[in-house]
């Protein structure tokens, strides 16, 4: 046992075998898994992925000052867990304009953009946002449009995925999120979202955009009528892809909110979301950061879980709509100053990034 290893006191006998694989560098397998994300043994989970996470990251959490842009709601897919989601001229449907669009960009590093599969919009008008932007805030992190988006657009084109990647990145794209993952299970696909892609086109999206040096993130949405192993089988589905074609910055854990789905909620609250975050840590050993997002997590718990091996926040964001309009009962945006003492109370030293985690001092330009 070396110095900076923590004495654990185990209580549950099969945390240990997995957790002399962690110190000694072996990878963990769909057992491993299987043991870590069911165990009651919780404290002592989040003891080892907090040692993990601090091998990479010291004391260090991140976080970034940062908005979401949702530019329509309007949907031609059917997703029974999606309650954002609007057909075109149903009550509570929007399309916003080109500035409403531009101003979440302002006072911030970080823009978000994700929606819906307009049934009227045509790429152009998708790209044409990443350009404005672009022109708008030369020094902006432009994070826009979803694998199932991107695998969107190149049906309407009839044209390859990397086509559609490479007309994005050269309008200024800095990167994906990992938004439209759900969980790599078919059963669950055809039950759930069935109208949308599954991990094969998933991936070939995000294999593109590393390939062609465009960074990704990486969710999983738990909490629903996914099983455990389905859940380890994700992960572990996400650890090789980045063997294969490295680019993912981050593993985000997305709760799921029931709204008015019907859907029922499989999931042991606080404890299951910091086992799953914890799970993911020691599983994930390839990928740079675990994310705790607050908007489902609530900002208590999510400072936490930076106890259990998340390494980052996320951000302020503004106004989020997606989880709001699920249900999710969390504050709408978090002040920057308000994100670094959530950080410093968990014991952590707070760090603000850029889009691509490097640390930053100065102030945003309005």
């Amino acid at each position: 046992m070396s110095a900076n290893e923590p004495r654990l006191d185990f209580k549950d006998p099969g945390l240990e075998p997995v957790w002399d694989k962690v110190r000694s560098g072996r990878r963990l397998d769909a057992a491993d898994g299987l043991a870590l994300i069911s165990t009651r043994d919780v404290p002592t989970l989040g003891r080892m992925a907090d040692w993990v996470a601090g091998r990479r990251h010291g004391r260090d959490a991140f976080f970034v000052t940062n908005r979401q842009c949702n530019p329509t709601n309007v949907c031609v897919l059917d997703c029974k867990f999606c309650e954002f989601a609007r057909r075109k001229g149903q009550d509570g449907a929007w399309e916003m304009d080109r500035e409403e669009v531009l101003a979440h960009g302002e006072g911030v590093r970080e823009v978000h953009i994700v929606g819906g599969l307009h049934p009227d919009w045509r790429f152009d008008r998708y790209l044409g946002i990443v350009r404005d932007f672009r022109d708008r805030y030369p020094d902006l992190g432009i994070k826009a449009w979803t694998a199932v988006e991107i695998e969107w657009f190149a049906r309407l084109e009839r044209r390859g995925v990397r086509e559609i990647l490479s007309d994005l990145r050269a309008a200024g794209l800095d990167a994906l999120p990992g938004g439209g993952a759900e969980v790599f299970s078919e059963r669950v696909r055809r039950e759930l979202f069935f109208p949308k892609i599954g991990w094969d086109k998933w991936s070939e999206v995000h294999r593109t955009a590393h390939e062609l040096g465009i960074k990704t993130n990486a969710t999983l949405l738990y909490g629903h009528i996914e099983t455990y192993e389905e859940r380890v089988d994700h992960m572990l589905k996400l650890r090789a892809l980045e063997d294969e074609a490295p680019g993912f910055m981050a593993f985000i854990p997305l709760a799921f909110t029931p709204g008015n789905t019907g859907i029922p909620v499989n999931r042991q609250g606080a404890v299951e979301d910091v086992r799953t975050i914890a799970t993911a840590r020691l599983i994930l050993d390839n990928f740079p950061h675990i994310k705790a997002y607050w908007v489902l997590l609530s900002p208590d718990l999510a400072g936490l879980a930076l106890n259990f091996g998340a390494s980052d926040l996320d951000g302020t964001i503004g106004r989020e709509k997606i989880m709001h309009m699920a249900g999710n009962a969390s504050p709408e945006g978090l002040a920057k100053e308000a994100m670094r003492r959530l950080i410093r109370e968990s014991g952590k030293n707070p760090v603000e990034r850029d889009i691509f985690y490097r640390p930053v001092a100065e102030p945003v330009a309005a």
